[in-house]
């Protein structure tokens, strides 16, 4: 194996562990905003925006590496491992961009539902780690399927 695949497989695995592993502090941070003040609620908006982008640029560098990764490894775009994880990933884009932003701007309505929105969020939340968690199952165990 090259320097230059190696390189990447660690960045791309650090991409991967920066892309899950902080949507895990969401989930305390969703319980707080049910009940939280408004100068409180403010600074956990913040940081729900924060790892939002944080994980979306990470996720640039996951695909990017993982384009890189099958161009100079030995798959092949049709192997099924790498067709289902394409198609989870598609799949969270989509619940990825209706999933957080509209239910954060929803904090800052008058009519606003604290407990519903933050409920909300941490579903939200949750779904979208068990997605992550099934693409790194794929990328991880390789399955045969077909």
């Amino acid at each position: 194996m090259d320097v230059w695949y190696r390189i990447i497989l660690y960045i791309h695995v650090f991409s991967v562990i920066v892309s899950i592993g902080p949507f895990f502090i969401l989930l305390p941070i969703a319980q707080k905003l049910r009940s939280s003040a408004q100068a409180e609620t403010n600074v956990y908006l913040e940081t729900f925006r924060f790892v939002v982008r944080l994980t979306k640029h990470a996720g640039h560098v996951l695909v990017l590496t993982g384009v890189l990764l099958v161009i100079l490894g030995p798959w092949t775009w049709a192997t099924p491992w790498l067709v289902m994880t394409l198609l989870i990933l598609v799949g969270s884009l989509f619940f990825l961009a209706r999933a957080f932003s509209p239910t954060l701007r929803k904090f800052h309505e008058t009519d606003r539902n604290q407990e519903m929105l933050a409920d909300k969020l941490k579903r939200s939340v949750w779904i979208y780690i068990i997605l992550l968690l099934a693409m790194l199952w794929f990328m991880v165990v390789k399955p045969y399927l077909w």
